[in-house]
């Protein structure tokens, strides 16, 4: 056996030891971060760094002509917020910008997991950087590591009195999937040290923690924006008449895979019925348990929850989960979906308050003289006056919240003074476009995402235009390797890293996140590329029927099959 259900485990990889021995995820990064003679940490504690919320990284491009001189890497990290359901307030933004100048490299991520980034912050600023975010209520815990990541949810729901209440949920969800370790306040807030740190229990995550990153997400139809067959726990609110009912539940969805390994793949979520509200916490505890217990833990490639129900099925899954909770789920209530893209431009309120939807390209909020962007400017600006607060969105842009009829008018001056687009500034393939960030930090990354994506979108609308149908939503998402940061199986023209400037091309996803694309081309570049997105561009115009999305139109008319299951993700011909 290779799971803790297994009462004689042993842990045999060195990352399950080194949990194990980690003194509660402290390790030694005491030591580490002290240690001036390097700008990394010692490989023994570069996972436990993870589950701070910070992955080590080092610049890729001038690795060889540092070898040269016989330096290190230039090193750094990139630091990984906690941030429930996306939303943070003026002061935090504010406080946020201050960090990305001092600390940074002066850019504002917002991630796929509606969340932010900080990347280049060197290893003499990560407690300077960690103690900054805490003045302002912030932190980093479980950005990254073997335990329950970001919770996301729906931050922009037709109906905002349902977001109120199923935000808290969410907020309540990531507190109670916290690990019970104090190491994060006693590393980088001198909090009050634990005396034997190695005798804390974790009543949920045990000494092992998971095998491996556990994402959980919320959805508010009609809209989504979170993606939540992709994940391995999904709650679906269901409201009628302005209140929330409960929760479909999904379990079982995942991403990331290996080329050309049809042991690995991407795996869709299973529906296993209906709860309440008050039941959410406890469904969340048990899941996250049952993958404790039997998620393999030899193989990380293979330790994801995805594997675990595949490998058992999904009806070992639920007899597992209602033997924990003493109760079973209600079947499934009716819902619909009908988009996973962000809502643009202004969204007004049931109290008469107003939402802006700022389009940002691939997440990164900068400032450049030479592409014209003012975006970080221009967002310090409006938190100086903003009342209300910012909500990052699962599809790296962010909302303005909440402005007051009052406030408008002074948010509407800001947002033309600085060139912020609202979304119907730019065209319909480019607002459903996302990428990972990739090279040249990224240590995964076999190629460019998101410095490249931006000029591979514009020749696709100059495509698109051509064949006179440039007014049409059609998603396109890349990312540099397959682990699976930019979601992109998800969209209908996927792109996932191969080689340097190659890529491996699938089609025909779902309109809203229902269906997975699959693979069409293999290790293909932009000369190969675009041929192919003319000719069934070209297609598509000429033979789509009415409302018809392009994925769709790709499988009913044979170019790619359905994805129905694991078996259809990697190659297959129509």
């Amino acid at each position: 056996m290779t799971h803790l259900a297994d009462p004689n485990y042993i842990p045999v990889t060195d990352i399950e030891k080194g949990k194990a021995a980690s003194k509660g995820l402290r390790s030694t990064l005491n030591e580490s971060v002290a240690d001036q003679l390097s700008g990394a940490v010692a490989d023994s504690d570069i996972h436990t760094l993870k589950h701070h919320g910070t992955y080590q990284q080092f610049n890729r491009e001038n690795q060889h002509e540092r070898k040269k001189q016989f330096l290190e890497p230039e090193y750094s990290f990139m630091i990984r917020a906690r941030i429930p359901g996306g939303v943070c307030s003026p002061k935090q933004w504010l406080a946020l910008d201050e960090m990305c100048q001092e600390f940074a490299n002066s850019t504002i991520r917002i991630t796929t997991r509606q969340t932010f980034q900080l990347h280049g912050v060197i290893k003499s600023d990560l407690k300077p950087t960690f103690q900054a975010m805490n003045k302002v209520l912030m932190d980093s815990i479980c950005g990254c590591g073997d335990v329950n990541r970001n919770v996301m949810c729906n931050p922009n729901p037709v109906d905002s009195r349902a977001h109120e209440e199923v935000f808290e949920w969410a907020k309540k969800l990531s507190e109670h999937l916290l690990p019970a370790t104090r190491a994060y306040y006693d590393l980088w807030l001198d909090g009050e040290k634990v005396e034997n740190p190695e005798n804390v229990e974790e009543p949920i995550y045990g000494p092992y923690y998971l095998p491996r990153k556990f994402k959980a997400v919320v959805a508010i139809p009609p809209y989504n924006d979170v993606d939540i067959y992709a994940h391995c726990l999904g709650y679906i609110a269901i409201i009628e008449d302005g209140k929330l009912l409960g929760y479909n539940v999904t379990v079982g969805g995942g991403l990331g895979m290996t080329h050309g390994d049809p042991k690995t793949y991407a795996r869709i979520a299973d529906h296993i019925g209906f709860c309440t509200p008050d039941q959410m916490l406890k469904i969340a505890e048990e899941t996250v348990k049952i993958q404790r217990d039997y998620g393999n833990r030899v193989e990380r490639r293979f330790a994801r929850f995805k594997y675990t129900i595949g490998d058992r099925s999904i009806e070992w899954f639920k007899e597992e989960l209602h033997k924990r909770l003493g109760f079973e789920l209600q079947p499934d209530k009716p819902f619909e979906f009908i988009s996973n893209s962000d809502r643009y431009g202004w969204v007004q309120g049931h109290d008469g308050n107003w939402h802006l939807n700022l389009f940002v390209e691939n997440g990164r909020i900068k400032d450049d003289a030479e592409q014209g962007l003012q975006l970080l400017s221009g967002m310090r600006a409006i938190a100086e006056v903003h009342q209300g607060d910012f909500r990052m969105t699962p599809n790296q842009n962010i909302i303005i919240a909440n402005i007051t009829p009052e406030n408008r008018p002074q948010i509407e001056a800001l947002v033309e003074q600085y060139g912020l687009q609202t979304g119907p500034q730019v065209s319909p393939i480019r607002q459903n476009s996302m990428a990972c960030v990739a090279l040249p930090t990224c240590p995964l990354a076999m190629a460019e995402s998101e410095r490249y994506l931006p000029s591979l979108v514009t020749h696709i609308e100059k495509l698109a235009e051509k064949h006179g149908i440039a007014d049409l939503p059609i998603t396109v998402r890349m990312q540099g390797c397959p682990n699976g940061c930019g979601r992109a199986v998800l969209a209908e023209i996927s792109f996932i890293g191969k080689g340097p400037g190659r890529y491996n091309m699938y089609l025909g996803a779902g309109g809203h996140g229902e269906r997975f694309s699959v693979l069409h081309e293999e290790n293909i570049d932009e000369s190969e590329i675009l041929p192919i997105v003319d000719d069934l561009l070209g297609k598509y115009a000429a033979d789509r029927n009415a409302d018809e999305r392009f994925g769709d139109f790709l499988v009913r008319t044979g170019v790619v099959k359905a994805y129905e299951g694991p078996q259809d993700f990697h190659r297959q011909e129509a």
